[in-house]
């Protein structure tokens, strides 16, 4: 019953912006007007090469800590025990490694930047196989592939937990959420409202932080996304944009609707930043940590300007594998610097160099500067019956009951 309260927290966070069967209308509705051969165009350039390597990254100090840390301030690399993720189709990699349109829908979340475990980090570097250079046998790191919206055994995600102990091992935890919330604000103001977006993130916080020891939340800031609408090619799948982020993508240049969302994108951003700038969500063994490297990204581009297609999948929305490996390089360095020093990445034009935890704090950082001597420590209810129906409804349409 442990992992009970992670499903919960889960349900609850996931419970607004679930896009679920409108994924697949969108993206049928997408191509359904293109040919056979138009559809099957391979883009190789958009894929990893199996014979592809990395050079190794080596640090001065990759051991664990003598003993297991009781202190969250005092966690290394090598004492993380488990990963895990939450967010939408930029942590599940749809589309990242596809050749062609029509692999789009699949999910290859075995080279997702914050949960793949694909290999070894010499073939693709994620954050968890970066973790896995200091602790070889870390759990959790997403092992295969799936296929939007179809019924997976929950082991394929990566949730395969046998050896854990859930009261002393560390967790290491990444959200990226919210930017469903905006690409859907148009259709639904107050349903995909920024109130609603923090309310849901403070529930599922509070439960992870009273029921889960010993675990690190990196909560991931909000790209600004005005900028992908700049991500445009004469092909079937960049005209599933349209369907895809329709409140981003519609709106006339200029237009009051997409200021509109330009200031809601920004106002997602604020309200996130204010939410976690507190000591709220910190005590002895469990912190979540704001980490800021997306706050400003620009797409990656050309020397002459132009948007590097080579980042992006068919869709010209989500990432290729090229992209997810600076989003997991540069969330990795925003771990190991502290508040107010944190990288943030102005634009994936120029590849992120990875940093090895500093010999003088080989820590994570996750003292927040609001943090006093004594932390109050947050009680919040416990789930309502509705999350508990909730969770019970995913474990069934997961096959696990």
């Amino acid at each position: 019953m442990d992992w009970l309260w992670i499903a919960v927290a889960t349900c609850v966070l996931t419970s607004c912006s679930v896009k679920g069967d409108d994924w697949w209308r969108e993206y049928e509705e997408g191509i359904r007007h293109y040919s056979k051969e138009a559809l099957n165009k391979g883009f190789p350039e958009k894929t990893r090469p199996a014979s592809f390597r990395h050079p190794l990254f080596r640090c001065p100090d990759m051991s664990p800590s003598a003993s297991v840390p009781s202190s969250v301030e005092f966690v290394k690399a090598a004492d993380i025990k488990v990963i895990a993720a939450l967010g939408d189709s930029l942590t599940t990699a749809i589309g990242a490694n596809a050749t062609t349109v029509l692999g789009i829908p699949i999910e290859f979340r075995y080279v997702s930047w914050s949960i793949g475990g694909y290999g070894s980090f010499q073939d693709v570097i994620t954050l968890a196989n970066i973790i896995k250079l200091f602790n070889p046998n870390l759990l959790g790191a997403a092992p295969g592939k799936t296929v939007h919206g179809m019924q997976a055994h929950i082991s394929e995600t990566g949730f395969n937990l046998a050896g854990l102990n859930f009261e002393e091992d560390w967790k290491l935890l990444t959200i990226l959420m919210g930017m469903n919330d905006i690409c859907d604000y148009c259709k639904d103001k107050a349903l995909f409202s920024v109130d609603n977006f923090i309310h849901y993130m403070t529930v599922s916080l509070e439960m992870l932080m009273n029921e889960v020891p010993r675990m690190i939340v990196n909560v991931v800031q909000i790209v600004p996304m005005q900028t992908l609408r700049e991500v445009q090619k004469p092909t079937p799948g960049c005209l599933l944009q349209r369907s895809f982020c329709s409140c981003l993508i519609e709106p006339v240049t200029g237009s009051p609707e997409l200021r509109e969302l330009v200031e809601i994108n920004l106002e997602f951003q604020k309200r996130l930043e204010r939410l976690l700038s507190s000591d709220r969500f910190f005590r002895d063994d469990f912190a979540v940590v704001l980490q800021p490297f997306l706050k400003l990204a620009d797409p990656p581009r050309l020397p002459d300007g132009k948007i590097d297609m080579t980042f992006f999948t068919h869709d010209c929305f989500h990432f290729t594998i090229k992209g997810h490996e600076e989003l997991a390089k540069g969330l990795w360095n925003n771990m190991f610097q502290p508040e107010g020093e944190k990288m943030i990445v102005s634009s994936f034009s120029n590849p992120i160099s990875l940093i090895c935890p500093p010999l003088e704090h080989p820590y994570i950082f996750t003292r927040p500067i609001a943090a006093k001597s004594g932390q109050s420590q947050l009680q919040c209810e416990a789930p309502s019956h509705a999350a508990i129906f909730l969770l019970l409804w995913l474990l069934v349409g997961l096959g696990l009951m």
